[in-house]
């Protein structure tokens, strides 16, 4: 699979761009999983996001960075669901990186981000980036791409 050209689709562009958090599975400290929705920035070629250097995420991803991600709406239908893989890279920065506040940009109401914005630049001293390469992507449009499962269904069916 080209995962270039799967992200590079329409669809999957309209999904990293959009105000929905990805939800973000990942091997916890206890070995169990934990998925959780974050904020993120599309750089064009890699997710980005930002958290509290003592995160369990962190401590979490330091000791194994595979992570699964969805980005994905139901509503209006048919729905959009956008799965990647990759291994995430995590850099201790100072202050409150831009991809951070982009990302923020995008789901805080414009009102008032100018104080939300000042309020995390005065918490965060440094924060974690984790930068995402996706090595798999999957776009599910529920038009023209359907779960392997349904279309081994569908062909089945049709043979």
């Amino acid at each position: 699979m080209d995962v270039t050209a799967e992200l590079a689709k329409p669809i999957a562009q309209e999904l990293l761009e959009s105000d929905i958090p990805a939800r973000l599975a990942y091997d916890g400290l206890d070995g169990e999983p934990r998925v959780i929705p974050i904020g993120f920035w599309w750089d064009g070629s890699h997710l980005v996001m930002a958290t509290v250097p003592k995160s369990a995420k962190v401590a979490a991803l330091r000791r194994n960075p595979r992570v699964a991600i969805t980005v994905d709406r139901m509503d209006p239908w048919p729905p959009r669901v956008l799965l990647i893989r990759g291994t995430a890279r995590l850099e201790l920065v100072d202050g409150v990186p831009g991809a951070y506040i982009e990302a923020s940009r995008k789901v805080t109401p414009a009102e008032v981000f100018e104080s939300w914005e000042q309020g995390v630049r005065a918490l965060y001293e440094q924060m974690v980036v984790i930068t995402i390469e996706p090595d798999w992507a999957k776009l599910l449009d529920f038009e023209t791409t359907l779960p392997k499962a349904v279309e081994d269904l569908l062909a089945s069916r049709q043979g």
